[in-house]
């Protein structure tokens, strides 16, 4: 059963010291899911310092103009053994974030907004609807099981390197538009560790939207809107497509679902999954057609070409003839198999919770939820993401120093968190503090101003 609430000292998990390898001992560990892994991992490698100098937002002290409460009022919630769910988190400096992590070793922490108050005093306040999030990421949550209807190579929580794609594609088309259309800069996509990615936009005008407005940027990308009982899942309105689904069809998604989703997914290989596409052709006269030229393609097609590619090219050649593209005919079945699938509610609103960086999940092979580069994502692997297990014996084989600054260095980490630092943390405190510094002197000249009457 879930628990809820803040901790008391009873609620301290006990969980024995681990027993560190020493130096230059290689120990095999077992890759079964146990507790004193997350203890050491949390004590050697989770990168503590960079996740409290990213929900600061420059917030650290150092500057006259600096929010003293703002992480403070930060909430983060943890996920415990025998699934016990701990909300309202909070802390004041890195240092006690730090050591609670490490205290409580979480299966997962969790990042909610900022509220107007402390939210771990909540009940100290009088009324209802006194805790109010102010300010929270504009966060994105794109899973691979909502596209189980499109990918024949796995369901639920398996992802492969065939349906995997789909999510580059995600990536592609939304990083793009949020930097070209909204004009954000300081955004972080993450593999969430087991079956899709998360994005974080962490700009302050971002930071800062309403619910209302927030529910209008993710309405922008909605353009799949069916569920399973639909045989249609998009309709592409208007006689030409909005510059940013054209953009997104020219530069992405035509691409990606002719030279690899359609054959990797053999959608056209057999009758009843042509029959799906072939119900998305509003003039049946023409379905049939097709459909009767891939009935005998089936008896008289060369083993050397690939049948998903004929009879795409197929499909096209009579879309030109019969002037199908009145209907986006074509265009709409390339967006129902590869256009980005929102989690709606997860974006539309401020007090969703969100895993964070770094955070392992014991569910699918202990995987780290490493960053991904939206330069080059098409790169991205998931199927060689570092597992909890793995940095742990690349640690044993170096052995474990006494101090822990720089341990991650040595393992299969430090690429995701010099990936984090570089392109993503270090630009955006540089901003904040720009901002920070900026507001600061518009203040105190606005002193001056009345002053000097």
């Amino acid at each position: 059963m879930t628990r809820q609430g803040a901790y008391k000292e009873s609620d301290d998990m006990l969980i024995d010291e681990p027993k560190l390898p020493q130096q230059g001992q290689i120990a095999a560990l077992p890759n079964e899911f146990n507790p004193s892994y997350l203890k050491i991992y949390y004590s050697k490698l989770f990168p503590h310092a960079d996740l409290y100098r990213w929900m600061s937002y420059g917030n650290d002290g150092k500057h006259p103009a600096c929010d003293s409460s703002y992480l403070g009022r930060r909430e983060f919630s943890y996920t415990l053994d025998n699934d016990i769910f701990v909300r309202y988190n909070t802390f004041n400096s890195a240092t006690e974030l730090e050591n609670s992590i490490k205290d409580k070793c979480p299966l997962k922490i969790d990042i909610g907004p900022i509220y107007n108050l402390n939210p771990a005093h909540r009940n100290a306040y009088a009324g209802d609807n006194v805790l109010t999030p102010v300010e929270r990421e504009l966060i994105f949550d794109i899973d691979m099981s909502d596209y189980d209807d499109v990918r024949y190579c796995c369901s639920g929580a398996d992802v492969c390197l065939n349906c995997w794609p789909l999510m580059t594609v995600a990536v592609k088309v939304i990083d793009t538009s949020l930097r070209d259309d909204f004009g954000f800069r300081h955004i972080l996509w993450v593999y969430s560790g087991r079956r899709g990615v998360h994005c974080w936009v962490c700009d302050r005008k971002a930071r800062r939207l309403t619910n209302e407005q927030r529910a209008a940027v993710a309405d922008y990308f909605r353009v799949y809107k069916g569920n399973e009982n639909n045989y249609k899942k998009v309709s592409l309105m208007g006689q030409v497509l909005h510059p940013f689904l054209a953009r997104s069809y020219t530069e992405v998604l035509k691409e990606y679902f002719e030279t690899k989703l359609l054959t990797s997914q053999n959608l056209l290989s057999s009758e009843e999954r042509y029959e799906k596409i072939l119900e998305m052709i509003p003039d049946q006269s023409i379905a049939s057609e097709l459909r009767g030229k891939w009935q005998e393609s089936r008896r008289s097609s060369s083993a050397k070409e690939d049948i998903n590619i004929i009879r795409w090219e197929q499909l096209k050649q009579l879309q030109l003839k019969q002037l199908l593209q009145k209907h986006k005919c074509v265009e709409e079945i390339v967006f129902t198999y590869t256009y980005p699938r929102l989690d709606m509610e997860v974006s539309k609103h401020m007090n969703h919770l969100l895993k964070a960086p770094f955070c392992v999940h014991p569910k699918t092979g202990m995987p780290v939820c490493v960053p991904i580069n939206p330069n080059n994502c098409e790169e991205f692997d998931p199927t060689t993401v570092p597992t909890l297990i793995q940095p742990l014996e690349e640690l044993n084989r170096e052995g474990l120093r006494s101090d822990v600054e720089g341990e991650w260095n040595k393992t299969s980490l430090a690429n995701a968190i010099k990936l984090f630092r570089s392109s993503f943390l270090q630009p955006l405190l540089k901003i904040c503090k720009e901002e920070m510094e900026s507001s600061y002197n518009a203040k105190l000249q606005q002193s001056k101003n009345l002053l000097s009457w």
